[in-house]
């Protein structure tokens, strides 16, 4: 009995346009990260609550300044 493996898929070779933006940029352009200041998040409150994907998670601010999430 013999086996063969399946050749591999080699990935299809870069385009012009990908050539023309470093594929650092390319990367960072697509994950663009939203930044939020806690305070605006808090307010007055310790507490808040985040509802995802249908449960709910509390973010906690500690007495030291640290957070803790919880589900």
């Amino acid at each position: 009995m013999s086996f063969t493996t399946p050749p591999e898929t080699l990935p299809e070779p870069a385009t012009q346009s990908d050539r023309a933006v470093p594929a650092l940029e390319r990367f960072a352009a697509s994950k663009a990260t939203r930044r939020v200041p806690s305070f605006e998040l808090f307010a007055d409150a310790q507490e808040l609550e985040i509802e995802h994907n249908g449960a709910l998670y509390r973010l906690r601010q500690t007495s030291l300044g640290k957070l803790i999430l919880t589900k």
